[in-house]
């Protein structure tokens, strides 16, 4: 049987290791970017425009920087008959409101978020969510991307698993650069540290599954590490931060979220009750009093 035919509009370094993946496992590749030069040394016909690349193949893969580049880059494109995966990032409603633009064009709909650095991308080191078309999910070509799940039918549920990710993902290396700075205020080397920094970081992971559970069942008995308690250990990272000039409003956006919550009288409850104070901190209502719905 003859692969399937494939088009990839965008060739930045996700969109380029898409293409190489698809040209790998044996699949026609048409590609098209506003820079036609960016296909250079990759085996696949460089369509004149996106509407010659979409028209090439059923199934068209959208990777380029945000959304507002997807839908400049689609608005003019006949979409009808076509399985559209778009794996650029966005907002929820983003997702949704392209799904519907596909729907009423005669198009299937399928938004993903990759989970790789390029090169890792048709590896095992790869993983993709999905969201969307059913049917377009199980097609097999994008099982060659890197390990699949699939989300369900609303269009927006991988970009809302993606933000929440990226979310924590950002926190995390905000939260080590301040520990990078912090090392060389003292005069410790940053690779020195890091070993053991990740190490702590592992063992914390029980912890956050913990937590995990807390919050979808808005239970927060467990005082084994009490918003009290962390609010005292805030504070003093934050006093430590700025007499070693390296403060961070990271430590003090966290520090207002757990002084909410114990300002309403919740000290001793679990830390995983600071994401009650969500939405009323950034209100400017921290110290106030939050509503008691548990």
């Amino acid at each position: 049987m003859t692969a399937e035919a494939i088009t990839l509009l965008g060739l930045g370094n996700l969109g380029r290791a898409l293409a190489e993946t698809f040209v790998r496992g044996g699949h026609p590749v048409t590609v098209w970017n506003r820079s036609a030069a960016k296909a250079s040394g990759l085996a696949a016909t460089v369509a004149g425009s996106a509407s010659e690349a979409v028209a090439a193949s059923e199934l068209v893969v959208v990777a380029v920087l945000d959304h507002d580049a997807a839908q400049q880059v689609l608005r003019d494109v006949d979409v009808r008959g076509k399985a559209l995966v778009n794996l650029t990032s966005g907002t929820p409603d983003d997702a949704r409101d392209l799904a519907a633009w596909a729907d009423e064009r005669g198009a299937e709909y399928l938004h993903g978020a990759v989970y790789a650095v390029p090169q890792t991308i048709g590896t095992d080191a790869s993983s993709i969510i999905y969201s969307g078309s059913a049917a377009v999910a199980e097609r097999k070509s994008l099982a060659l991307l890197g390990k699949v799940t699939y989300l369900g039918a609303d269009a927006g549920r991988a970009s809302g698993y993606d933000v929440a990710i990226l979310a924590g993902m950002y926190g995390l290396l905000g939260g080590f650069l301040h520990a990078a700075a912090l090392a060389r205020a003292n005069g410790i080397g940053v690779s020195d540290l890091t070993p053991l920094l990740a190490s702590w970081l592992t063992d914390l992971q029980p912890a956050l599954t913990t937590f995990a559970a807390e919050i979808d069942a808005s239970s927060y008995d467990n005082a084994e590490s009490s918003l009290a308690m962390n609010q005292s250990g805030l504070a003093t990272l934050i006093r430590a931060a700025r007499t070693q000039g390296v403060p961070f409003a990271g430590l003090d956006a966290v520090k207002a979220l757990v002084d909410q919550q114990v300002d309403s009288g919740r000290g001793q409850e679990s830390l995983a009750r600071a994401v009650e104070s969500f939405g009323v901190v950034s209100q400017g209502l921290a110290g106030g009093q939050q509503e008691d719905r548990h």
